[in-house]
């Protein structure tokens, strides 16, 4: 029995982190200029954007973080404006996804993010945001209708409803996708400000499968003919780890 315990207290501490999008060693949004397919150098890829420049999309500050997350130095606007429309698309786009060979994809992995928005350019609840997705939308966030109005920040699976929370101005939504790749389910972990993660959704089967080079840390926005304003959405502490999951918001 004590060896099986010092191997379950070995399983525990074996958690680290995959991939760090947390931004501590990125000064400003124009640091992400410096990423292209040819030299793709730092935390994230960024090509998922309209053509104006990239402090028109993207800006990095400690106002925008979760300021219980102490680890975090600084968190992210992403913003879509009149020209957030990429090649050629009528959706409006802004994306980062992660820059890595890290085995993001693999086994029992824990996505953490939180999210917020201000009462000063919210997003629309009359139009479809995808947050936080695969490209094949295993599991995302969603916020807004389509057809319809709606006030609520969903987790989704396949397509599906399966956890929602009134979204509010100013309140911190710390996230946690786990993710098992290896037996293909997604569970959903979740608290608010400074509170711990917990679970609220048991992990379900799903068709888990990514390239590791397709979760778009933003979002993509469905028109509704409606004129484009400016809206923005604030993400902080985003990163990936595997073996255990780290409940405290200012993570490993």
């Amino acid at each position: 029995m004590k060896s099986l315990s010092i191997l379950a207290t070995a399983t525990l501490a074996s958690a680290a982190v995959l991939w760090d999008g947390r931004l501590n060693d990125l000064e400003s949004a124009e640091d992400l200029n410096k990423w292209s397919w040819a030299t793709p150098v730092g935390p994230y890829q960024y090509y998922i954007h309209g053509n104006g420049p990239v402090t028109e999309y993207v800006e990095f500050s400690p106002e925008h973080k979760n300021p219980n997350d102490t680890a975090s130095a600084q968190g992210v606007k992403i913003t879509l404006t009149d020209t957030a429309y990429w090649n050629g698309q009528n959706m409006r786009r802004t994306e980062l996804i992660p820059e890595t060979d890290a085995a993001i994809a693999s086994g029992k992995v824990w996505y953490h993010f939180s999210i917020s928005r201000s009462a000063i350019n919210p997003p629309s609840q009359a139009r479809e945001h995808q947050i936080a997705f695969f490209e094949n939308h295993f599991t995302e966030l969603k916020y807004g209708g389509s057809g319809t109005t709606c006030d609520s920040l969903r987790w989704q699976v396949s397509g599906q409803d399966k956890w929602a929370i009134a979204f509010g101005d100013d309140v911190w939504h710390n996230i946690a996708y786990e993710i098992d790749f290896a037996e293909g389910s997604v569970g959903l972990w979740h608290s608010t400000g400074a509170e711990p993660l917990e679970e609220v959704v048991a992990p379900m089967s799903v068709g888990a499968s990514s390239n590791g080079a397709d979760w778009h840390v933003g979002v993509l926005e469905l028109p509704n003919g409606d004129a484009d304003a400016d809206e923005d959405l604030f993400f902080s502490g985003v990163y990936i780890e595997d073996g255990a999951i780290t409940t405290d918001v200012s993570g490993p």
